[in-house]
């Protein structure tokens, strides 16, 4: 009689992480080659052959390679914006020293969120696929960069608060602020080029000083305070 105080050990521990361990394998593999192919290019023997699986492994897991193509969109989406705010929970947290506090936090936003693996196979992706799957990163514009723009624009209403910075519209500076950072990246990330340390630091220096030529609160008061002697 079996003693039922004493639960049995689950035989199907190493297995489950054995398949969890080829799903991982398979998804990391068809990352890398939809994002050299895109979805019409990639073939699923390129994509076993990566894996170290058989084809029919990855059968056996997505059934078709649209379905797999959904699960790599899907999984990519998660860790970028697990990025992204993992990012923003360092933004500065006072003005004490803004200007360089913004160029340091605008550089690893652009380091590890942009200009990374994932940041380069979601520019594809939207480039390539967008209008082919128009739902999928409707979701991702909705759950990633539409609430990334909000959390900012809250930090930035923060920083306005403490009279640091003088923002109508929090979300439009939000916007602003990381287009700016982009601005000059563009082109070499079109090319699929990637930044040097020094391209970073010089392109995020860029973007904050010319958002603080438009939200820096020093600049307006002077202002106020010319036209008042002007008057």
């Amino acid at each position: 009689m079996k003693n039922l105080a004493t639960p049995e050990k689950r035989s199907d521990g190493p297995t489950q992480r054995g398949q969890f361990k080829k799903r991982a394998s398979i998804l990391e593999a068809a990352a890398d080659v939809f994002c050299r192919q895109g979805f019409a290019g990639a073939s699923l023997d390129e994509i076993a052959v990566e894996a170290h699986v058989s084809r029919q492994t990855i059968y056996n897991h997505y059934c078709e390679k649209e379905t797999l193509f959904v699960a790599v969109v899907d999984d990519v989406l998660k860790r970028a914006n697990s990025m992204l705010f993992s990012m923003l929970a360092t933004f500065p947290a006072n003005a004490a020293n803004l200007e360089e506090d913004l160029v340091a936090f605008l550089i690893r936003i652009n380091k590890n969120c942009v200009c990374n693996q994932d940041g380069k196979f979601l520019r594809r992706l939207v480039q390539t696929e967008g209008e082919r799957y128009p739902h999928l990163f409707e979701t991702w514009r909705q759950q990633g960069p539409d609430r990334i723009i909000s959390a900012l624009g809250a930090l930035f209403a923060r920083l306005s608060a403490g009279g640091a910075l003088k923002i109508d519209d929090f979300d439009v500076a939000a916007r602003q602020f990381l287009a700016l950072g982009n601005a000059d990246l563009q082109i070499m990330m079109l090319f699929g080029q990637a930044p040097t340390d020094e391209q970073l630091e010089s392109a995020a220096r860029n973007a904050v000083r010319t958002f603080l030529r438009a939200y820096g609160a020093d600049k307006l008061a002077a202002g106020a305070q010319l036209a008042a002697v002007s008057g």
